[in-house]
């Protein structure tokens, strides 16, 4: 199971947000080339960036910051993107910047010709996000709430040749709370595309709640605030599932 460090960039800053709220922000690191290197380091095998900016203005805006990450980490791992994507130019620029995966929100839910676009020119490469409160898809940085079922949006989307989804419990992000493995789990099992989770993970028990699904169709889970603040030990965790592998 993939264990997904997030780096959240605002203002060229590493950032975490609570429940998504711009002004509820805590910063982590001024730079966040650092902290990416840090993660690699500790032996993660992928990295989660998320232009804030780029979300709430719907185009990218810590291009400079993404730059140096990728600098940094220097293709040892695959880097993913999401956050003002809303365009194939766009998608086309992360990619040729060196990013592996693009992750496209608002955009896929608002605008589905799009993504299936996007999906037939860059196969392999581009995964959906889908944020959700209560079953119900949210769009635009999380500030509206749709009436979108996420599952038969999933189900949609696995048809257009998504690499995979990131479904993320808005209601949980950023608050330690724990994740949301029973509607991760009812995801999973109703595509057959790998399903990253998000939101909520506070220590090892929702590690080892999760990687008990990994046949079932979850492929990994992003770690924000937990790793953060320290209520999980990334090289902990991250022993944990390399042993299961083994």
């Amino acid at each position: 199971m993939l264990l997904i460090p997030a780096i959240d960039l605002k203002d060229g800053r590493c950032v975490r947000l609570r429940q998504g709220e711009m002004n509820d922000a805590t910063v982590f690191a001024d730079d966040p080339a650092v902290m990416a290197k840090q993660w690699l380091d500790k032996g993660a095998n992928r990295l989660h960036l998320v232009d804030l900016n780029g979300a709430f203005a719907g185009k990218p805006k810590n291009a400079d910051a993404i730059k140096r990450i990728l600098k940094e980490i220097d293709d040892e791992i695959p880097v993913q993107i999401g956050g003002g994507i809303r365009d194939m130019d766009t998608v086309e620029a992360y990619l040729d910047m060196g990013l592996e995966y693009v992750i496209i929100g608002t955009a896929a839910v608002k605008d589905p010709q799009f993504l299936q676009d996007a999906c037939a020119a860059f196969q392999g490469h581009i995964i959906v996000g889908l944020d959700a409160k209560d079953g119900k898809i949210a769009t635009d940085g999380w500030s509206k709430i749709t009436k979108h079922d996420v599952i038969t949006t999933a189900q949609r989307f696995e048809d257009f040749g998504v690499e995979a989804i990131i479904y993320t419990d808005i209601g949980r992000d950023g608050m330690l709370s724990g994740v949301n493995v029973e509607a991760t789990l009812k995801l999973a099992q109703a595509v057959n595309i790998p399903i990253i989770a998000s939101g909520g993970v506070h220590n090892m028990n929702d590690i080892r709640a999760l990687a008990q699904h990994i046949d079932d169709g979850i492929e990994g889970v992003i770690l924000g605030r937990s790793i953060y603040e320290g209520t999980l030990d990334f090289e902990e965790a991250q022993r944990y599932v390399d042993e299961l592998e083994d």
